[in-house]
């Protein structure tokens, strides 16, 4: 029997019972379902029915496979931007993972669940780039979390990112609403192109200085797809500084011997409600100093 708590309150069965029972094919743990193994307050509940606060949960025995060795995590605390009982908002750097997965054993939320023992409950809200620094939202209750995702779902929040472009940007301000389209390479890497049948993106740019050669962007988004603004400004091109998957790699390799080694792209601002309480929130992250060098040594170099 499982007495259900506020980190599983909410939880639909099925993927109570996946994250309960590791190891157990997925198969079978619908077929116990079926079968009215599972027990919801001595009822039968089929896989859609959510969870609530002190139910009690009977698991039949199952035969789990034997864990392997899993790897051991480093606990890392990254610098905290704003935490309380629902939320907790980090700067992350750029180079750390968000996850693990795809060829990285482990990343921001295995490193912070490592550090963080105790913690009942411990998720990401959304994703950054692992080459992306800055804002990065994690939920520490599942109503949090849930909560978090509509307002993120229904536009309700306002995220914005600094982006330094290679070439003479124009406009002040520009929508730029291109459809995307995710495939993997034939390495199995994950890219995005601009297609007609893809997923409607939108972002506004807005410029924020100008040099000879490069333009500082910030970067509105209306919605949120995978690399959005970096195939946006690549296919419009102004690949951004230091992108190693859709940049300019002849003039990557000479920003290396300017001082840039890494991608130009932070997540510099997020506001939106609270979740739990509604009240206004608007956090922001700094540019890393290895940034604001570049951009001080292009100041210095058009003076």
């Amino acid at each position: 029997m499982v007495e259900i708590d506020e980190g599983s309150c909410g939880q639909r069965i099925d993927n109570f019972l996946c994250k309960h029972l590791k190891g157990v094919p997925k198969s079978h743990i619908y077929r116990i379902l079926r079968s009215g193994e599972v027990r919801v307050n001595k009822k039968r509940v089929d896989q859609t029915h959510r969870l609530q606060l002190d139910d009690q949960v009977r698991i039949p025995p199952v035969r789990v496979a034997e864990p392997e060795q899993s790897e051991y995590v480093p606990p890392v605390e990254f610098p905290v931007l704003y935490e309380d009982d629902a939320l907790l908002i980090i700067n992350k750097p750029s180079g750390t993972a968000v996850h693990g997965g795809s060829g990285v054993s482990f990343g921001v939320i295995e490193q912070l669940r490592s550090a963080r023992p105790q913690a009942k409950f411990l998720e990401l809200v959304h994703r950054l780039d692992r080459e992306t620094s800055g804002v990065l939202l994690l939920a520490k209750k599942r109503s949090a979390l849930v909560a978090m995702h509509e307002i993120m779902r229904e536009g309700n929040s306002d995220k914005r990112y600094f982006a330094l472009v290679l070439g003479q940007w124009k406009n002040v301000k520009q929508h730029v609403k291109l459809p995307l389209h995710k495939f993997d390479t034939p390495q199995g890497e994950k890219r995005v192109m601009v297609r007609d049948d893809g997923m409607a993106s939108h972002t506004i740019f807005t410029l924020q200085k100008a040099w000879a050669d490069f333009a500082l962007l910030e970067a509105q988004l209306k919605t949120g797809r995978t690399h959005q603004i970096r195939v946006h400004l690549s296919h419009l091109g102004f690949p951004i500084a230091g992108d190693d998957k859709y940049g300019d790699f002849a003039r990557n390799k000479e920003l290396v011997k300017q001082g840039l080694k890494r991608m130009f792209l932070h997540a510099h601002s997020i506001a939106f409600k609270h979740p739990l309480t509604d009240e206004p929130m608007s956090i922001s992250a700094p540019l890393p100093p290895e940034l604001q060098k570049f951009i001080d040594k292009l100041e210095q170099a058009s003076k």
